[in-house]
């Protein structure tokens, strides 16, 4: 089951009876409590953030349906309210809807009702999420607050990343393909001073190399054929923040002498100007390349390595931050949901098990793409770990870039060959215990029928 429900009613048969549809309706499970206080109590209890919705009666002993609401809304901000009364007094609504409830509903309500209701509040809160984020990443707010893993399996760069926001020096982000270097930057600019300024990132790799200066740096209107109009260029377009230099190990050598006049003159020439132009603008840039070795090899310049490389932050691959995969997981679950409409699916243990183990060569940026494949073939209200079939690898079959737990041994311990037989034997053991004993996926893995599985596990 998934989408846990907190159902906070005072009358038992109420709650059984909601917590009934909402299993049989949407697969959902459901907390139950008789008043507010012990609402309060599970969801401080709740570490994980497992709750997704609130359903509150209005009138109910030790702490009602309004005053609980108030506090919901200034401790748990983020999770919606559905209120329910007997009560056909419209104030009591408007003051529900006024304290921050996602919809109000009388009693007694229709079944299908509800489910839309509940349906809807899940889409409403993701999508005032999704909006709140990308509101702050583009006023130039986004903060390590909204990282995933910045307390779990970021926390050691995310503490560099805060000394870095506090001082107004170059930043050099390394790290694998898909690590998330540009929403680190962004972190960085957001809890900087220069904190709502413009944030401008550029992907050195993608400019055709007779562009790269007029891009950077701007050019004047004819300065030549094509240069139709006048551009300011990407620097002066950041003008009191930050911009972002993506891929900067590969710029060409020539622009690279010109972006060391920028660090050192703080400012920049553009193209058929003349005459340099003053900017003030914060520089942090990325690369998955070994600089070092592109200098060593005088493919990069050396002095324009030591000025962007005043503090460098080394992002940590996925494989090296597990912990933080089923979180991750769950809010590429909610960003599809918003893009694409939905409600969102949870994971089955075993689903989560064999993401965790993967190594995820692509890191973030592959488990998103799974995660949205996913998404689009799974039926039901869980992603099973045949939803994940050859998503993750590009195989058909199943879970081949997962790490098996055991090995099989060819040789017995007395020192002779095991038979073929033994060997199979051992081969169905350790798939059925990695399939979590799912006989089919099991099977497939092993290229048998199931048929000829099913023989041979009573053989």
């Amino acid at each position: 089951m998934t989408q846990p429900v907190l159902i906070v009613e005072d009358d038992p048969m109420q709650r059984q009876m909601l917590s009934t549809l909402l299993r049989r309706k949407l697969d959902f499970k459901s907390y139950e409590v008789e008043h507010g206080r012990k609402a309060l109590e599970l969801l401080e209890e709740d570490q994980g953030k497992t709750i997704k919705l609130v359903i509150l009666d209005l009138n109910m002993p030790v702490m009602d349906g309004l005053e609980t609401l108030e506090i919901l809304r200034e401790k748990h901000p983020s999770i919606p309210v559905i209120m329910l009364t007997g009560s056909k007094d419209i104030e009591d609504a408007v003051q529900a809807m006024k304290l921050g409830a996602i919809d109000f509903l009388m009693k007694p309500y229709e079944g299908e009702r509800m489910v839309v209701t509940v349906r809807n509040a899940l889409k409403i809160s993701m999508l005032t999420k999704e909006v709140s984020r990308l509101q702050n990443e583009k006023e130039g707010r986004f903060t390590f607050e909204n990282l995933i893993g910045h307390d779990n399996g970021l926390s050691t760069v995310v503490n560099i990343g805060r000394k870095a926001a506090a001082a107004d020096i170059p930043v050099l982000i390394t790290g694998e393909t898909g690590t998330g270097k540009e929403i680190f930057a962004k972190a960085i600019h957001g809890e900087s001073v220069r904190s709502g300024k413009p944030f401008i990132a550029v992907n050195c790799g993608a400019i055709p190399a007779q562009l790269v200066e007029s891009t950077l740096f701007g050019h004047e209107k004819g300065a030549f054929t094509g240069a139709t109009e006048k551009t300011i260029g990407k620097f002066r377009e950041a003008e009191g923040g930050t911009i972002f230099l993506d891929e900067v190990g590969e710029l060409p050598l020539d622009t690279q002498v010109k972006l060391l006049r920028v660090l050192q003159q703080k400012e920049v020439e553009p193209v058929g100007a003349g005459k340099p132009v003053p900017v003030n603008v914060r520089i942090i840039s990325a690369t998955n390349r070994d600089l070092q070795k592109e200098v060593d090899e005088r493919n990069f310049r050396e002095d324009l390595f030591f000025r962007l490389n005043v503090l460098k932050i080394e992002l940590p691959p996925l494989r090296e931050r597990k912990q933080d995969i089923p979180v991750l997981a769950a809010h590429f679950i909610e960003r599809f949901c918003v893009n694409e409409g939905g409600v969102p699916k949870d994971l089955s243990e075993m689903t989560e098990k064999q993401l965790v183990n993967c190594d995820w060569p692509g890191n973030v940026r592959q488990l998103e793409n799974t995660i949205s494949r996913a998404m689009v073939v799974s039926d039901g209200n869980i992603l099973s770990v045949e939803d994940l079939t050859g998503l993750v690898s590009g195989s058909s079959h199943p879970s081949v870039s997962f790490k098996t737990q055991k090995n099989i041994c060819i040789v017995s311990d007395d020192g002779y060959f095991k038979t073929a037989n033994e060997i199979e034997h051992e081969a169905i053991k350790i798939a059925l215990e990695h399939f979590d004993h799912n006989i089919t996926q099991a099977a497939k893995a092993l290229g048998m029928a199931k048929s000829t599985f099913y023989k041979k596990m009573k053989a």
